[in-house]
């Protein structure tokens, strides 16, 4: 991973108070278990709130529990997901992490990973397949209270345009260099903010600069 630039943390410092003058501290959406979580999660991929919430519900009325979720045939969980999309792809996903953690632990039950540390809880959580940085990220700073700066494409896209990071940084590795440019106690709200700014303002292809909170601030803007 790239050397940590402190400059990156004054701007990064800047922009967040900057967004939560304008948004204020928000709140992430109804609170989950920790296994509710994972799954939602691995729904979201490629797809927006609302489908995956569609998909996610909907797989719970159809199989309430994940024990049945796990043992369901694929068939069965795969059109229960159909809102979400990549269903073929998700729902095998989907069972062969609850399997795994099932042979792992014996139960699907996340909880004792509030006793491990941050790195742990993480390096744990990404040991399946199907679930990457950005996932077990979001599970461990939302379901279970543990420090984890989760980056999914607003936030990579807006953090790269801004001047957060450096502009040939992963995906993967921004995880963690972004987690230095924020205080712990900053990374749900300023992960919910940018990803706030990058829908409504910081958009891929066309940016509403004039408008943005954070113009004086912007790599983009100031040319850099």
């Amino acid at each position: 991973m790239a050397e940590f630039d402190p400059a990156h943390r004054e701007r990064a410092q800047a922009v967040y108070r900057r967004l939560e003058e304008v948004y204020g501290i928000p709140e992430w959406r109804e609170p989950l278990e920790a296994m509710d979580e994972l799954v939602s999660t691995i729904l979201s991929q490629n797809t927006n709130d609302r489908n995956r919430d569609l998909a996610f519900y909907a797989l719970r009325k159809v199989l309430p529990t994940w024990e049945q979720v796990r043992d369901a045939p694929s068939e069965t969980v795969i059109e229960a997901i159909r809102p979400a999309g990549l269903g073929n792809q998700k729902g095998p996903r989907i069972q062969e992490v609850l399997r795994a953690i099932t042979a792992e632990r014996g139960n699907l039950d996340l909880s004792f990973l509030k006793a491990y540390s941050d790195a742990d809880a993480l390096a744990w959580l990404m040991r399946f397949k199907g679930v990457g940085p950005k996932t077990a990220a979001i599970v461990l700073q939302f379901a279970l209270g543990k420090a984890a700066f989760p980056v999914d494409t607003h936030v990579y896209r807006v953090s790269g345009r801004i001047g957060l990071r450096p502009d040939k940084i992963s995906v993967e590795d921004a995880h963690p260099y972004l987690s230095q440019a924020f205080d712990p106690h900053q990374y749900g709200p300023g992960h919910l903010n940018l990803i706030r700014l990058g829908r409504e303002i910081c958009h891929a292809r066309k940016p509403e600069c004039p408008i943005c909170p954070v113009q004086a601030l912007c790599k983009f803007n100031l040319g850099e």
